[in-house]
């Protein structure tokens, strides 16, 4: 799998709302797939397909041990996602102090006109 491929798969795997939750759940470690499973609205094989495309981007890995399949986070590939919002840090500041002398700049009128 080309880098670009692999960048565009995380990035589709984590469009989803599903998956994010998925991927929140894994955060406090490994989990049995029934585990998993029993946190969603829907049945096991859509949560399957869920995980398996999580593992196709490289953002889970299941293990078999015995009859059960354990997943569990390897966050690396969300480095791509965590630098690309990170690109826009710059113009959220930017927005946000913009706000911050837009609501002032009210507030010093308001203050005046009384």
């Amino acid at each position: 799998m080309t880098a670009s491929r692999a960048t565009s798969d995380v990035f589709q795997a984590v469009s989803d709302p599903t998956r994010r939750a998925i991927l929140d759940r894994l955060r406090e470690g490994r989990l049995p797939v029934n585990d998993i499973a029993s946190g969603f609205d829907m049945s096991r094989p859509a949560v399957s397909k869920h995980l398996r495309l999580l593992r196709e981007a490289n953002l889970v890995r299941e293990q078999k041990e015995g009859r059960q399949r354990f997943y569990e986070l390897t966050p690396g590939p969300l480095r791509d996602v965590a630098d690309w919002a990170e690109s826009y840090r710059a113009l959220w500041a930017a927005n946000l102090a913009s706000l911050k002398r837009h609501v002032e700049g009210r507030k010093k009128r308001k203050g005046a006109e009384r």
